[in-house]
């Protein structure tokens, strides 16, 4: 599969001097695309508090149209009606504020990442899982990874074959209760989208100083703290064995980004 690298959403959280991105995956499967994640979207700058909520004063979003997803598909030449399925990390309103731009596409979550959204506990649940963020009533596809196999040490791993062959979705909870990762099969690598189960890429490979700012918000919205740390710990495992066969990226680390674009190009320029 061809794989875009699309920075659907700037965010400039205090204390943050590269500030971050909403890291999205546009894929040309065979028949469809696909898009992992959704970023921002065009209705959230008309309605920042009901779609965003109080976490807008803390991220503070910049709600840029050019931005949307829908509008990069445009300029890319796509028909936006070609994007049929949109494969979620998590229900955050910065993964999901795209999701109305696209009401026809199936939305494919885990099965505990529904069952937050539509029944959140607690006070950080109630206040991420915004229910206008699907009040256009999009079409939830729920998979239980756990049924599936194991990828790359990953023990919970599915295979979402009736969108696209080699598209995994990798149980791996923590920043919510039903996050997951989504694994790529490019053809001459793996591309793995860890979403929000790290937030800097220092807090896997060690270098650059990690944002205190970035460090406490992830204390401060995760689900299970201990989970979080934990993968932490295992995809730092998994940055140092890669070779060049597997490119880890997140939902909003600026230098992932530009790192993941520039190997795009190389591969495109071979």
């Amino acid at each position: 599969m061809k794989v875009h690298h699309l920075n659907c959403g700037t965010m400039r959280p205090p204390r943050t001097p590269d500030g971050l991105v909403c890291h999205v995956l546009l894929l040309e499967a065979a028949n469809r695309l696909v898009l992992v994640d959704s970023g921002l979207g065009l209705r959230d700058a008309a309605d920042p508090g009901g779609r965003f909520g109080p976490a807008r004063y803390y991220v503070r979003p910049v709600f840029d149209e050019s931005e949307a997803a829908i509008r990069q598909i445009e300029k890319l030449g796509y028909d936006p009606r070609d994007v049929r399925d949109i494969v979620l990390t998590h229900f955050d309103a910065d993964h999901t504020g795209g999701l109305a731009d696209f009401p026809w596409a199936r939305v494919h979550l885990t099965a505990d990442e529904a069952a937050a959204a539509l029944r959140p506990r607690g006070l950080v649940e109630r206040g991420r899982y915004l229910p206008t963020q699907r009040a256009h009533y999009p079409t939830l596809v729920r998979h239980a990874p756990g049924d599936g196999e194991s990828w790359n040490g990953f023990a919970a791993a599915k295979e979402l074959a009736d969108i696209a062959l080699g598209l995994v979705m990798i149980s791996l909870p923590g920043h919510t209760r039903g996050h997951a990762a989504v694994a790529v099969d490019t053809g001459d690598r793996w591309i793995l989208h860890a979403g929000d189960a790290f937030y800097h890429h220092g807090q896997i490979d060690g270098t650059g100083r990690v944002p205190s700012a970035l460090t406490a918000m992830e204390r401060f919205v995760a689900h299970d703290l201990p989970a979080v740390r934990a993968n932490h710990e295992r995809l730092g495992e998994l940055w140092m064995s890669a070779g060049p066969g597997l490119l880890l990226v997140n939902a909003h680390d600026p230098h992932l980004l530009h790192r993941a674009r520039q190997l795009a190009t190389i591969t495109q320029e071979q």
